[in-house]
């Protein structure tokens, strides 16, 4: 069953979710197999706001892999492997993939694992990643994967809190120009916690092997091994469909971290509903999303969704660009037919600024591509443009958060795409009631900017809670407008229903007492024929309280002076938002300083430029960046004591 509908039918099929949730959602359930099938779809009296599907049982694993593996999907390739920085690829068939899982769920079983039982993983992209977030999944135990190479003290403070019996670890991660040894920062993390797990699992890659603890460590190999020469599988066991799949801890969390609780039941159907709806894409197709799985995306997109939906997905441990070149995705997209890239719009900056005019794309055989995604920060009008005419292909912004675990709002590519406005996520998914608010809780009027929230309860697939804390959930989302969740997203909703997200609701900056976007000022710079990549902060301002400064990454090959080029850019900032904006410094910089997943580090690039403490964020790809972007202030005398 696909459970697609017909082109052209968002409008029927949105109204349909709003008029009879109940019934929306009941019928977008018989997309999975349940143990138990749900006659309920949502009980208004759990949790902070509610529960889906309470009355409903079911298996994660057995409807990613065994209903597929013990049927026609057998023999199809559910995970390719790529990996250029090892040069390694593998093909994995349904049928394969379920015997390593329950092979793997066996070891864990043995090491004392069970349902509700947390594990952690602290893994790079690796196939073994994927097959023991599925086993944990097998158990009924709860899986929370920590990014690979995740600072020491941040890793330690998710073991305290999620408590872990095993953690799965791998002895390295690999990047274009490094190895990052991870055994010593989980050995680091585990002396700071507080709560110490059973064991740990350690995959040793042949790049950096690791030294074992005797009597903790196990090497996975040799227990996959052992166990698979003794026979050792184990069944999926059911759960409640409001049993917690997992726990993702949101990003840059100082102090106690903020554990995203994912529920089973609510979270497969919306996957399930997503990939031939919004995403466009049939079972037996081929999926890439090249994000990683410590995120939300990597999580839905890379192991769930795609599984579910009978799809091969691509598991690409490489990046956009050098490994080799700007090429990268698309000989992906190429070898292995892929219907549908999902990436991020900063991936996408990389590309084009390495290859401008999209020469690349004509090296590639790209009859199967149908659709670029983009998601994870602000895509600006002119990359998508840019996207849109190298490819020749439809190229749909979305937008959602690790809160939400799937989109709350895209262009229906299954449903029939509906006309495109550039630098708009276009309508909200089914579920999804999303209203813009002003500082007092009241709809504002079309294009209007203010904080977008959406009304409760959340559709299936969205966090019920989180871990250890309702409360906790109640004053983070749902305390600032009573009846709504709080996105933390500012932005505005036009006439026609399209959502444009213009940045967090920090990223307001306040000039003279006019509340502006810098996200609204990026999309202007970013729409300069030389600049590739931007970022704009608002910096203190003894007399206008903030005042804007925008930071200009150009493209390869452009030689003009950078003077000139920044005075263009101020210029053409007034023109196009108006002299209240203020706008009257830009900064030319080598790169701007991002997380691993590639999301600009706004926050603290705005306190190095108001000279105040700062930490260095965990998830940073490049440190020396930072560096960078202090030297440009005190060259204009910003950000000096």
């Amino acid at each position: 069953m696909t459970n697609a509908s017909p082109p052209g039918r968002y409008p029927e099929i949105y109204e349909a979710a709003r008029r009879d949730p109940e019934a929306f959602w009941l019928d977008a359930a018989r997309a999975i197999d349940w143990a138990q099938t749900p006659t309920q779809a949502f009980a208004p009296e759990s949790g902070p706001y509610g529960r889906w599907f309470p009355d409903g049982s079911l298996n994660a694993c057995h409807n990613a892999v065994d209903r597929h593996a013990d049927g026609a999907r057998a023999e199809q390739v559910a995970i390719r492997y790529d990996s250029p920085v090892t040069g390694t690829k593998r093909s994995i068939t349904y049928r394969a993939l379920r015997d390593e899982v329950s092979t793997l769920a066996a070891v864990l079983a043995g090491l004392g694992v069970g349902k509700g039982d947390r594990v952690i993983l602290y893994m790079p992209m690796v196939p073994e990643a994927l097959c023991g977030m599925l086993a944990c999944a097998r158990l009924g135990a709860v899986h929370s994967v920590v990014f690979g190479g995740f600072a020491a003290n941040e890793l330690a403070v998710r073991i305290e809190d999620a408590a872990p019996k095993v953690i799965l670890a791998a002895s390295c991660g690999i990047e274009p120009n490094r190895v990052v040894a991870y055994k010593p920062l989980l050995d680091a993390a585990i002396d700071a916690s507080r709560h110490k797990p059973e064991s740990c699992l350690i995959l040793q890659r042949p790049q950096g092997p690791a030294t074992l603890v005797p009597g903790r460590d196990r090497d996975w190999a040799e227990a996959l091994a052992d166990a698979a020469a003794a026979g050792e599988r184990t069944a999926c066991v059911p759960v409640a469909a409001t049993d917690p799949l997992y726990i993702l801890y949101t990003s840059g969390t100082t102090g106690k971290p903020k554990g995203v609780v994912r529920d089973t039941g609510g979270y497969l159907v919306a996957l399930a509903w997503s990939m031939p709806n919004l995403y466009g894409v049939q079972p037996g197709e081929t999926y890439f999303c090249a994000s990683d799985i410590g995120w939300v995306v990597g999580h839905s997109y890379i192991v769930y969704a795609p599984l579910l939906h009978g799809c091969t997905t691509v598991l690409y441990e490489g990046k956009p660009v050098g490994t080799p070149d700007a090429g990268a995705f698309w000989r992906v997209v190429a070898e292995y037919r892929v219907v549908c890239l999902f990436t991020a719009p900063t991936a996408l900056r990389a590309i084009k600024k390495e290859d401008s005019k999209g020469a690349r794309i004509a090296d590639y055989d790209l009859s199967a591509f149908r659709s670029l995604f983009l998601a994870g920060e602000r895509a600006d009008p002119d990359s998508v443009a840019w996207a849109e005419r190298v490819l020749n292909r439809p190229v749909v912004d979305h937008w959602w958060q690790t809160e939400t675990g799937w989109p709350i709002a895209g262009n229906p590519m299954g449903l029939g795409l509906l006309p495109v406005k550039h630098g708009s996520t276009c309508v909200p998914m089914p579920g999804y009631r999303v209203e813009v608010l002003d500082e007092g809780g009241k709809p504002v009027p079309a294009d209007t900017m203010g904080t977008i929230a959406i009304r409760l309860p959340l559709p299936p697939g969205c966090l019920p809670t989180l871990w250890g804390s309702d409360a906790r959930m109640r004053s983070s989302y749902l305390a600032t407008f009573p009846g709504y969740y709080d996105t933390s997203d500012a932005g505005v909703i036009d006439a026609d229903g399209y959502i444009t997200v213009l940045g967090r609701t920090d990223d307001i900056i306040n000039v003279a007492g006019h509340r502006l976007s810098t996200g609204g000022m990026e999309a202007v710079l970013a729409g300069h024929p030389d600049v590739a990549e931007c970022a704009v902060i608002g910096i203190r301002d003894s007399l206008k309280g903030e005042v804007p400064c925008g930071f200009v990454v150009l493209k390869a090959g452009v030689d003009r002076p950078t003077e000139a080029i920044e005075r263009e850019l101020v210029a053409k900032v007034r023109d196009e938002i108006g002299p209240v904006a203020a706008f009257k410094l830009a900064l030319t910089v080598p790169r701007l300083p991002k997380t691993r997943s590639g999301k600009i580090l706004r926050a603290t690039m705005k306190r190095i430029a108001d000279h105040e403490p700062w930490t260095m964020p965990a998830t940073i790809d490049d440190a020396t960046a930072l560096d960078e972007i202090g030297e440009s202030l005190k060259d204009r005398g910003i950000g000096e004591h």
